[in-house]
């Protein structure tokens, strides 16, 4: 069995995240490539997007949201992600079952009857767009057995909902809206989901992977009975420590000294958190310096690959936190990125770079 070195990993994962050089896809196509960005912040799929595609401009995404081409919703692991409008159909439903797990912790509803909750919950939403707080309040004096404090995560989970504009646009902090989904992409959700589609598509955007790796994403669990059934259809590597891990059969391997431009990401990026074993992408002792704790995933630099430095903003102010010092010419490209990023966020005004 062929066992690929963390180099020839991490070249391979920077061309399945559209890394490696600029695609002129559009917005859309980034989305439905990667199967789901993540948008815990508003600004921070506009920020993955810029840093994948040399031609995009935030009206690309507005746009999408605006045109319901592209929706936001909890997706993976129970957190705000955006998907194409066609993957949601198959993605939330397949989602489903890790969501109710999620939603039934800690005895939520209180013992209150699902259906009737579920009848009920359709019945409020039916009334307009309403917050996730508005719907807790209305199903909590139908159901005082259930924990107030907790209905709102309820919600979150147990319904499909999207969060139509301007929720996930650029800049946004007010008033989140939701609506059922089938309401507003005007069709029905799949009725009959399959993980396997998800796990393929997983692949694509992410592989070579472990079952472990698909699981972490995902926040599915019993992924490693799906991986063996699959196995036949799969091509099966080994990394550097024996893990076994699995790929498309056409997909491409890069040349692991392959060249790596500086890439700037937003915080919670899926190219940092989309596996179970980040060693691919963040140098043993690192982890720490992007997530301190406390649900915190900090903005990263990559240089060479792997992620060098944190960094911030703040108008056309952006600053970096190396890890260690960088060679001059490292130094140097991660200015020159840091200006065009600032030049995107704050067009017009005069780019400062600062080091921490």
């Amino acid at each position: 069995m062929t066992v690929l070195s963390t180099r020839v990993l991490n070249r391979t994962y920077l061309r399945r995240q559209l890394l490696t050089g600029r695609t002129p896809r559009t917005a859309a196509e980034i989305v439905g490539h990667l199967v789901a960005v993540q948008g815990q912040e508003p600004d921070a799929p506009y920020l993955g997007l810029w840093a994948r595609s040399p031609r995009f401009a935030m009206s690309g995404l507005t746009g999408a949201l605006h045109d319901r081409t592209v929706v936001r919703s909890a997706l993976l692991r129970g957190t705000q992600h955006l998907a194409t409008a066609d993957d949601y159909r198959w993605l939330r439903p397949t989602m489903q079952p890790a969501l109710e797990r999620m939603a039934g912790r800690a005895g939520r509803l209180g013992g209150c009857d699902p259906e009737a909750f579920d009848a009920a919950g359709r019945q409020i939403m039916a009334e307009g767009v309403l917050t996730r707080p508005e719907i807790a309040r209305r199903l909590a004096a139908r159901f005082p057995e259930a924990d107030l404090g907790e209905l709102a995560l309820v919600v979150h989970l147990r319904f499909a909902l999207l969060h139509p504009p301007p929720a996930g646009t650029w800049g946004h902090r007010g008033r989140i809206g939701c609506v059922p989904a089938e309401v507003w992409l005007g069709r029905p959700l799949d009725a009959a989901p399959s993980a396997e589609t998800l796990v393929l598509r997983y692949l694509a955007a992410f592989g070579p992977a472990s079952a472990k790796d698909v699981q972490v994403w995902s926040g599915l669990t019993r992924m490693a009975a799906l991986f063996e059934t699959l196995r036949p259809r799969l091509r099966v590597f080994r990394d550097e420590d024996g893990r076994e891990l699995y790929d498309l059969p056409d997909a491409p391997i890069e040349d692991g000294d392959a060249p790596a431009p500086v890439v700037f990401l937003p915080e919670f990026d899926n190219a940092v958190l989309g596996h179970a074993d980040r060693s691919r992408i963040l140098r043993p002792g690192d982890r720490p310096l992007v997530m301190p704790g406390g649900s915190v995933v900090h903005p990263t630099v990559l240089v060479d690959g792997f992620v060098a430095a944190t960094w911030s903003r703040k108008g056309p102010s952006v600053e970096i936190a190396p890890f260690r010092p960088l060679a001059a010419a490292d130094r140097s490209a991660v200015e020159a990125e840091a200006e065009r990023l600032a030049g995107f966020v704050a067009p017009g005004e005069t780019p400062q770079v600062r080091w921490a």
